[in-house]
């Protein structure tokens, strides 16, 4: 794919300015939220999460019923507090109930525990999403986002099968889009490699695994983001509901989709060989 020429100075990278599939999304994300804090009532509220939310022991007891003791069991090991009994008599339900639909891999994310962690989570949609929107557009955005909420949902599910805490939020959609970003972000500049074209940050080359691992910066924000998700999910305290709350290998499954499936989206196809026309 060749790049537009510029004979000029390169345009700067438009930061306020966010692409309309961005901007859609973090108001589809803070929207849900505002309906469900200010017209729904906390019982609706309750049964919005155990439609759309993702329950992983839920998906257990579908897959294999026999696991339902299981699930009860570990729902009633601990102290015999409030939140033990809320969490053992959600546990008779999704046993009761264990028909999810496989919707849930993605509805999970539209859901919110707190207005602080929708607005985490559009805020870091705007700052990564946006480069990928821009080199990607609108379809190819939404792929990532989406399949990032899917393999986080799975990750999440397949390391704890017996939990019935609710897994909700955008964060492993939005990881996804960061690992993509980290692709090609930190990239060196595209005039540094005597190219005379646009110098636009969704428009430098996507580097390879190697390339990545090689190059400083990206190694450092990568790490900085894996120790900040370790550590709030070492420190994140419980949601409203259920100890709902925000996992962190939630947030490894989207990042590690993303930057395994970014090439596969990447309207680049070659981007280390590119040259202007």
């Amino acid at each position: 794919m060749a790049l537009p020429q510029t004979p000029g100075r390169p345009r700067r990278e438009q930061i306020l300015h966010l692409p309309r599939v961005v901007t859609l999304a973090i108001i589809v994300l803070l929207g849900l939220h505002a309906v469900r804090t200010g017209l729904l009532s906390p019982e609706e509220d309750v049964t919005t999460l155990i439609d759309f939310a993702l329950v992983p022991a839920r998906w257990t007891v579908a897959v294999d019923p026999a696991r339902a003791e299981d699930v009860l069991r570990a729902a009633g090991d601990g102290a015999l507090d409030q939140a033990s009994n809320l969490r053992l008599a959600l546990a008779r339900y999704v046993v009761a109930n264990a028909e999810p639909a496989w919707t849930t891999f993605a509805t999970y994310a539209l859901l919110h525990g707190s207005w602080a962690h929708v607005i985490l989570n559009a805020a870091w949609l705007a700052g990564f999403g946006a480069p990928v929107a821009r080199r990607c557009g609108a379809w190819r955005f939404a792929a990532l986002l989406s399949l990032g909420a899917v393999a986080g949902g799975a990750a999440h599910v397949a390391l704890y099968p017996l939990s019935v805490a609710p897994l909700i939020g955008a964060s492993a959609g939005v990881s996804a889009l960061t690992a993509a970003a980290a692709r090609f972000v930190f990239a060196p500049s595209l005039r540094e490699r005597g190219l005379l074209v646009d110098d636009e940050i969704h428009l430098r080359p996507r580097q390879s695994l190697a390339q990545v691992l090689a190059n400083r910066r990206a190694t450092l924000f990568i790490g900085v983001w894996l120790l900040t998700n370790a550590l709030f999910g070492a420190l994140g305290t419980p949601l409203d509901v259920a100890d709902a709350g925000i996992a962190w290998e939630a947030h490894l499954g989207g990042f590690l989709a993303g930057f395994v499936l970014f090439p596969l989206l990447d309207p680049f196809a070659r981007p280390s060989d590119r040259r202007t026309a």
